[in-house]
């Protein structure tokens, strides 16, 4: 590749976007255009830079990876998304990779590994820490369990929150009802929506109505 592969780091903790810089700088090919602190900066810096590749983290204040992944895409389809993140479980990996991420790597990549995950992403070629690849095989051959039972794969709060989502209730409702912040029940809804399996909140309350969540008084 004759032109350098432009990067935008997207992290809300400054030490690890210094880390990956200062080793990114070193490679010939690779420069760094600019580096976000949040899902906002960074929407507004890739529809500034249209960068080649974007290191995402997932877990941040306000926006987190996702969202800021999915509105990324929006302003700059162009741009390849590289997670990067220490999380590896089912409802970070596939909400992230239905959001037009291509890569998703963790945190404990070697550098070199890290600088070969953007050379590829920018010539588009998805690169899977083998955790990772492991569960998207597994999802892909129908092998997660079919048969969940809310009971047990939700905690008391969030069953808590698909009875009210069964009720019709919106998420500042539900905020006021249960005393908790709207980015609380936000938090909630989503988790219930990936550890069922569930499209979104309709689904999750035609799923309450059947499997008993809920039932008529």
């Amino acid at each position: 590749m004759s032109e350098s592969i432009s990067v935008l780091l997207v992290d809300d903790h400054a030490v690890v976007r210094q880390g990956v810089k200062a080793f990114l700088v070193t490679q010939p090919d690779i420069s760094v255009v600019g580096e976000a602190g949040s899902g906002e900066e960074a929407i507004k810096l890739a529809a500034q830079f249209i960068p080649d590749v974007i290191l995402m983290d997932l877990i941040m204040p306000n926006m987190d990876g996702v969202e800021t992944t999915r509105r990324v895409k929006q302003v700059s389809p162009r741009s390849q998304i590289v997670v990067l993140t220490s999380y590896h479980e089912d409802e970070h990996i596939f909400p992230a990779l239905k959001a037009g991420a291509l890569s998703y790597v963790l945190k404990d990549v070697s550098a070199d590994e890290l600088a070969a995950a953007v050379r590829k992403a920018a010539v588009g070629e998805a690169v899977l820490h083998p955790r990772v690849a492991a569960r998207v095989i597994k999802e892909l051959q129908g092998k997660r369990e079919d048969n969940l039972n809310p009971f047990t794969e939700l905690s008391e709060r969030e069953l808590e929150v698909l009875k009210l989502i069964a009720d019709g209730m919106s998420n500042a409702e539900m905020a006021a009802k249960l005393v908790l912040s709207e980015k609380t029940i936000k938090g909630h809804v989503s988790n219930i929506l990936n550890k069922l399996h569930l499209a979104d909140r309709t689904q999750a309350a035609v799923y309450a109505w059947r499997e008993g969540v809920v039932r008529k008084e």
